[in-house]
């Protein structure tokens, strides 16, 4: 496969088996056609963020892809609902939770999508994790703004 597009995809589980369930969803979609897995953060426990049930488990994956944004997102849809996910009222606790945070340096505005991802710079549990594997994306007012929401180290992911 060709270099193709640097993209990062937000993961994020609180039901089931959360470590597990997000390592099974990076191998899988390193099996992906068009798709190489490039860097993965470590694990992080963060309370839910605008939503209830149980701490969530939570990393980002720097993905290069051939794969254009629209394709990406339904291929990482299609692996939510592979793992169990329902969305009966918004924010509810899940099985999986992949959001495509950034998509090379597009800017991506339709109804399906849109990169980069409109409330990553509020959420620690994405900014905290992306900061680790590209801190080049993430200034330190955008992590002094969140250090309050209380991200915590969870487990290496080597």
């Amino acid at each position: 496969m060709r270099q193709g597009v640097c993209a990062y995809i937000g993961l994020g589980a609180n039901l089931g088996l959360p470590a597990q369930t997000l390592r099974w969803a990076v191998a899988l979609m390193a099996s992906w056609p068009g798709l190489r897995v490039h860097a993965v953060s470590d694990l992080y426990r963060t309370a839910p963020h605008e939503a209830q049930g149980p701490d969530f488990i939570n990393a980002v994956a720097a993905v290069y892809t051939t794969l254009t944004a629209p394709e990406l997102l339904n291929k990482l849809l299609a692996l939510e609902l592979q793992a169990g996910r329902e969305r009966p009222y918004r924010n509810a606790p899940r099985t999986l939770d992949l959001d495509l945070l950034m998509y090379g340096d597009a800017q991506i505005a339709s109804a399906q999508l849109r990169v980069p991802h409109p409330r990553m710079l509020e959420r620690a549990f994405v900014l905290v994790p992306l900061a680790q594997i590209a801190p080049d994306r993430v200034s330190e007012s955008d992590l002094r703004r969140v250090k309050n929401q209380g991200v915590q180290l969870f487990e290496s992911w080597g």
